[in-house]
């Protein structure tokens, strides 16, 4: 009887696969051996679609960007990018990061990586530009770029806390004062979308964008995956 050939998983499996596994025991404590394991391929299977696991990390950031902003936007009331949901999306962050070990782990290994973080960077001069574009009319692209550089050390520095750190509240109303600051937010506006901010129940928002965006990534198919990754310009390999 002929052999049945079995099947190469997908680029997609692979990535659902390795999300578990980051969720579970966190990105810096799985390995490649660990993702080949679980999915039921070689490492030679696992190579062809991802060179290193931080390449399946760049996806996953890139997915996390896009819906990430989604859901806080629909937090807000203040329309589509608004100041408050940039500064309610920082705030998520840091409480995720605060709230949950392997999420932690997850943010501080993307802002570590230079691949992941230049997709993090790139993903975020876009967004400044239409949240921050009027308060500083004037500003080239490149000096966006370049305050970006700064804004994701900001972003990083809050989130990496260790036994000194400050509180989660203290924390955020510092990490948004300065990039507001940085970008000439008016005092009084800074105060009242911080106090806006600090009002929310952030932790149980970053509770729930966890939960979601783990259903967001288990129920994507194929086709959706692919047309993200188009769409935010990622390389296949």
């Amino acid at each position: 009887m002929a052999r049945v050939k079995k099947e190469s998983p997908t680029r997609l499996a692979i990535i659902q696969v390795a999300i578990d596994l980051f969720f579970e025991k966190g990105f810096s404590n799985t390995t490649a051996a660990i993702v080949c394991r679980k999915a039921g391929i070689g490492t030679g299977n696992l190579t062809f679609y991802f060179p290193t696991k931080e390449h399946i990390l760049d996806v996953l950031v890139t997915m996390m960007c896009n819906h990430q902003w989604k859901m806080i936007e629909a937090y807000t009331d203040e329309g589509k990018s608004s100041l408050l949901s940039y500064c309610l999306e920082l705030a998520t962050m840091a409480a995720i990061s605060e709230e949950i070990p392997q999420m932690h782990d997850f943010y501080v290994s993307a802002y570590s990586h230079p691949m992941t973080l230049e997709n993090i960077r790139a993903n975020d001069v876009e967004k400044m530009q239409q949240v921050f574009g009027s308060f500083c009319p004037d500003w080239t692209e490149e000096q966006f770029v370049e305050a970006e550089a700064i804004v994701s050390g900001i972003e990083y520095a809050t989130m990496m806390t260790t036994k000194h750190s400050a509180p989660l509240p203290v924390r955020i109303e510092g990490a948004l004062n300065a990039i507001m600051l940085l970008f000439g937010v008016p005092e009084e506006l800074r105060k009242i979308k911080i106090q806006k901010v600090l009002a929310t129940d952030y932790r149980a928002i970053a509770k729930r964008v966890f939960i979601d965006f783990k259903k967001y990534v288990s129920d994507a198919n194929e086709k959706a995956i692919e047309d993200l990754l188009q769409t935010y310009h990622i390389k296949k390999d």
